[in-house]
């Protein structure tokens, strides 16, 4: 599905004082099918826009469109994965994955044996009885990357989902998420503060900086796939990454005027 951002801006209005511009002006497409990423540093609207795009937040101007529809809310066909996996502690991993589909009155054997061959491929299926205390941190984003696909959406939204992950556990799921996505292909937007896991992952990477919120420059990201560990010590991966934090800049594209009103609280 290709998703579009039309002239969008967002100001957050607050009662009793300036508001807050999240969001400056901003023209984007994301193509059928591409993995892509928006990297910069906190405060830039890096999450507005995701939110924008899942239906969670109204423009303050522009338009969005995702299928050549205005997102006017909710979207049943896109999945989201926070920073946290958010997994309910009284439900096992089986009942977790499968909760979407149940909460939309839809838990067909289609549903369960998608969820079974996702759990398979994410190393999860002997851990489908367990309950989300008994697992690591990776293994329950696992899971709820899992949840996100099971009810196979043509968007798939990503919010830091690995940023609380030690950067082994990173790194492997990094992997299992490009599997999982050549298995179930779908438009991907990916928020990352990490520049070199948008490297590895993307078609193109979406540069922002901050104060207020705005897109500097996309880059394409010319790597082979499939990617693997040893794309990433190549000089071809370390001039991307070079090139990407020239773009964010030695302050992190945070201007150093002392406007508070161009300041946005949340990434």
């Amino acid at each position: 599905m290709t998703i579009q951002l039309a002239s969008v801006s967002k100001t957050y209005e607050r009662p009793g004082a300036p508001p807050v511009h999240a969001l400056s002006t901003t023209d984007l497409e994301l193509r059928h099918g591409e993995f892509f990423s928006l990297v910069g540093p906190s405060g830039c609207g890096k999450s507005t826009i995701l939110n924008m795009v899942a239906g969670l937040l109204e423009p303050t101007t522009g338009e969005l469109r995702v299928a050549d529809e205005t997102v006017r809310g909710p979207r049943r066909s896109t999945g989201i994965v926070f920073q946290r996996a958010t997994l309910l502690r009284w439900l096992t991993i089986e009942k977790n994955v499968l909760l979407p589909s149940k909460v939309g009155g839809a838990v067909t054997n289609e549903r369960r044996e998608m969820a079974s061959h996702l759990l398979e491929l994410t190393g999860l299926k002997d851990f489908r009885r367990r309950y989300p205390a008994e697992l690591s941190g990776g293994m329950q984003q696992r899971a709820a990357i899992v949840r996100a696909l099971v009810n196979e959406p043509d968007v798939l939204l990503m919010d830091e989902p690995f940023s609380a992950l030690d950067e082994f556990t990173r790194e492997s799921l990094n992997d299992e998420l490009l599997r999982l996505w050549t298995e179930t292909p779908k438009t991907v937007l990916f928020i990352t503060h990490n520049i070199a896991e948008a490297v590895y992952l993307s078609d193109r990477v979406g540069v922002m900086q901050a104060r207020p919120g705005r897109l500097r420059e996309i880059v394409p990201i010319e790597l082979p796939r499939p990617r693997g560990l040893e794309l990433r010590s190549t000089p071809e991966f370390y001039e991307y990454v070079s090139r990407l934090r020239a773009l964010i800049g030695p302050t992190g594209g945070i201007s150093v005027d002392n406007d508070p009103t161009s300041y946005e609280a949340s990434a």
